[in-house]
């Protein structure tokens, strides 16, 4: 370690939080949600209500009814497949960035069966014909499968890949590759089917687009070391560490020390805030802080890191967080008008904590065009429930 520079647990926690407007709600004069979308890395959005609640609580007054216009109206958020290969809410402006990179990672060795598995020719086929198709309409899945089928022959519809107790048709193992390559992202549902559209991006150059991603990741998340990085986007730790060494020797990452450890930060970007985090917050599932921010054992320090994520992965649990930390799980039930906000702390709040904790159900409540009922007491349902 020859780095001068170092860092506290505290400290790199504190950055986080002011970073990801958890310490203060953006003003809606100086942060749409796809501001803030592109400040935490994109908004995972499996539930796209959970997203909703990501956004909007990190905006002062804004609802999910702004989340929805940004996404729908607007079209300043894309709904596509983003890091991990889930479901994100994107912004529009970094489409490019986003799927520049993403389309560069390493190729993983692909989960279907060998007599399942598309080659690599056969990927690019349909790639082509999910973009050619989704130009200038939104299908259903249906509708795109006979669209693929039109365009490269019936292999590509076969029902073959294994899905939820039924069998999806083959091409359908190509859709994250789409989205990632640019031709296709999320449409507004159709009643209750979902449509896909091209948002006609053009991918930016990979090794460029990688290098800001891990920037932007650094800026957010930082300090963080390649393994961190390699975690948040499900790929090779050795890849990401030549990554990494690539850009340290370009002067555009440098090294710091992180409680002992080596960790890394944008080149000149030590600054940290005076003081540190205080106050309670409710994040929703999958939120991206609690998801993306390590190292996990000390976000969910004891009793947290069992109650709080399911095997170690997080994100399946709304969390309670205290002074920066998780300190509890929560959840939420709508009924009508009334959201029932069920939390369990993992140790008696002080009435000022409860207090704040009062204020933070009324504000889920608000997000959810609703009003909050705060109950304190044991959460009786598991993880993604």
């Amino acid at each position: 370690m020859t780095s001068t520079v170092f860092f506290s647990w505290d400290q790199a926690d504190a950055r986080r939080i002011r970073r990801q407007f958890l310490d203060r709600p953006a003003e809606p004069a100086d942060s749409a949600p796809s501001t803030v979308a592109a400040a935490m890395l994109g908004a995972h959005a499996q539930i796209l209500s959970a997203a909703e609640l990501s956004l909007a609580l990190r905006i002062v007054g804004a609802t999910r009814a702004d989340v929805r216009a940004a996404l729908w109206q607007e079209r300043s958020l894309i709904k596509t497949f983003g890091p991990r290969g889930t479901v994100h809410l994107l912004p529009a402006a970094d489409l490019a960035l986003w799927t520049g990179a993403l389309s560069a990672l390493p190729a993983g060795p692909g989960g279907q069966p060998g007599d399942v598995r598309m080659t690599a020719e056969q990927t690019d086929e349909v790639v082509a014909a999910i973009g050619d198709a989704l130009t200038g309409a939104e299908l259903t899945v249906d509708e795109l499968t006979d669209a693929i089928v039109e365009r490269t022959g019936p292999w590509a519809g076969e029902r073959v890949m294994e899905a939820f107790q039924d069998k999806w048709p083959r091409w359908r193992q190509a859709t994250a590759t789409a989205a990632h390559r640019g031709v296709l992202c999320f449409g507004e549902n159709r009643g209750r089917k979902v449509t896909y559209t091209n948002p006609g991006v053009q991918p930016s150059a990979g090794p460029t687009a990688l290098a800001e991603l891990v920037e932007r990741y650094l800026y957010a998340y930082g300090p963080a070391t390649p393994r961190h990085f390699a975690t948040w986007l499900a790929a090779p730790a050795g890849w990401a560490g030549a990554l990494f060494a690539s850009l340290s020797g370009a002067g555009r990452i440098e090294e710091v020390d992180l409680e002992g450890e080596s960790a890394w930060v944008v080149a000149g970007d030590t600054e940290v805030p005076a003081e540190p985090v205080r106050g309670v917050r409710l994040l929703p599932y999958f939120d991206a802080f609690a998801i993306a921010s390590q190292p996990r054992a000390r976000l969910f320090p004891g009793r947290a890191y069992e109650r709080a994520l399911a095997r170690g992965q997080a994100g399946n649990f709304p969390v309670l967080l205290v002074d920066g930390e998780v300190a509890g799980v929560w959840h939420q039930r709508r009924s009508g008008k009334r959201v029932a906000v069920t939390v369990e702390p993992l140790a008696p709040l002080a009435a000022p904590r409860l207090r704040e904790l009062e204020e933070q159900a009324a504000r889920v409540g608000e997000v959810l065009e609703g009003v909050a009922e705060l109950t304190v007491g044991p959460v009786s349902v598991g993880a993604h429930a």
